[in-house]
């Protein structure tokens, strides 16, 4: 750090020019993948707007408040423009992204019809699929192999041709794919070593989210976890990520629910507000509602919804506020509603001398909506940490995860806002720009400006 305390000129870097195309890879080709491809056809053709994307309608505030500069992120940082996204996925149905648009109904066709041939020109590649990890579904668009090497070879090799015959000079991935069976860390995702003779082996211990994260791994592929299983969060794949140079993100798409508890938590614990139960229930009846139907599958986002509370609130610092809270997390598959989740919140709150409050929060969210935006900045954003030379987990991109990835020897940070500062702070720091404390007494007792 320089004399210059906001500073950090060490940390700036020179970052690559986002020339050329980027192929934009989705394991996935469901409700949340082909609405964010028709939204992205849409903006280009000025049919609509990006709400919702901090990398195209954000401004950040660079340098002092009595003299600020004010800048979009997408000039503040040489982001990929949407021109140069060509999108390739894969999926256990075959059916193209105007297909797959239609049956998950986020956009009706009249809304899609303007897009309709660049959709259809999006073809699944047969999906690496295991119903082990998955129960709910079964589709005939898989691939066969003898063993789980080979299919991992096999992405790799579909990774490669999908650069050559779109002609995009980068790639990167994010996987849109169903939340797979809860599993904990074995021992065969603890090294790089270990891990590739389970794939030569067929362990049944790696799922396909984790072959597809180390096909894109090896072939330099930034990558992004979008579900609550591990994925690329085991040390095998973190090591094989920082030696090979590529960025990795997760894990589980902050959109609905979880959003708000983020947003909320914190404005209970900066007023000192004690919590005596959080209830939330969901209803939702799109393919993701009829996976979490499964008990295994539900488990892996009970998970991730249920650490939240705990790392926001540290009860172990407040015990008296936060230590004996109730929390309960449930998700119903109710398939009248399809994409349009619903989710309940009864807060139970404590005031001033005990006294007991309650907060409601009935949320009307649209899943995929919500979603889209969340993998667009991702995937510019990783992109953009590939061609910075950053490496291995990106805990800056946490305020787009339910259940950040972060160092093993640091706890994950959930607070939305703490995490917004932590993103926008890095791309000033990336530029060699002022980061921002919000301190402000230096206006009153310093030298001013």
């Amino acid at each position: 750090m320089s004399d210059r305390t906001s500073f950090y000129p060490e940390l700036a870097k020179k970052i690559a020019p986002a020339d050329g195309r980027l192929a934009v890879l989705l394991p996935g080709l469901g409700a949340v993948s082909t609405t964010l491809i028709a939204g992205v056809h849409l903006i280009r053709k000025g049919l609509a707007s990006p709400f919702g994307s901090v990398t195209q309608m954000q401004k950040l505030r660079l340098g002092k408040r009595t003299h600020p500069r004010f800048t979009l992120v997408k000039d503040l940082v040489p982001l990929a423009g949407l021109d140069a996204l060509v999108f390739g996925g894969w999926d256990i149905f075959a059916d193209n992204a105007w297909e797959a648009a239609v049956k998950a109904g986020v956009l009706t066709k009249e809304a899609l019809a303007p897009v309709r041939a660049e959709l259809e020109s999006v073809r699944p590649m047969p999906a690496v699929f295991e119903r082990a990890w998955v129960k709910n579904l079964e589709g005939p668009n898989v691939k066969k192999a003898p063993t789980k090497m080979h299919l991992a070879e096999a992405l790799v090799e579909d990774i490669a041709a999908f650069r050559k015959s779109s002609g995009a000079s980068r790639a990167v991935m994010v996987w849109c794919g169903s939340t797979e069976v809860y599993a904990q860390q074995k021992p065969v995702h603890e090294t790089l070593a270990a891990f590739e003779k389970g794939l030569k082996e067929n362990s049944p211990d790696i799922p396909p989210s984790m072959i597809y994260a180390y096909a894109a791994i090896a072939s330099g592929t930034p990558y992004a976890n979008g579900a609550p299983n591990l994925s690329v969060d085991v040390p095998a794949l973190i090591e094989m990520a920082k030696g090979k140079g590529v960025p990795i993100a997760g894990k589980d798409f902050k959109t609905g629910q979880t959003l708000m508890k983020t947003i909320i938590a914190p404005g209970l614990k900066a007023r000192m507000l004690g919590l005596q139960g959080w209830f939330s229930t969901n209803i939702l009846g799109n393919r993701d509602g009829e996976v979490l139907d499964d008990p295994g599958s539900f488990r892996s986002k009970e998970v991730s919804k249920a650490s939240v509370l705990d790392a926001i609130l540290q009860p172990d610092l407040y015990p008296e506020l936060y230590r004996d809270y109730f929390h309960k997390v449930r998700i119903e598959y109710y398939p009248p509603r399809g994409d349009a989740k619903e989710g309940w919140d009864n807060i139970d709150i404590v005031g001033w001398l005990g006294q007991p409050m309650q907060i409601k929060i009935d949320f009307l969210c649209r899943d995929s909506i919500l979603a889209a935006p969340v993998v667009l900045d991702l995937l510019l954003f990783l992109d953009l940490a590939g061609r910075a030379g950053l490496s291995g987990i990106q805990e800056w991109l946490s305020f787009y995860f339910k259940s950040p990835m972060s160092r093993a020897d640091l706890k994950p940070e959930h607070d939305l806002f703490v995490q917004h500062l932590k993103l926008t702070n890095t791309l000033r720091i990336l530029v060699g720009e002022e980061v921002l404390d919000h301190s402000g007494l230096d206006y009153y007792e310093g030298a001013g400006a």
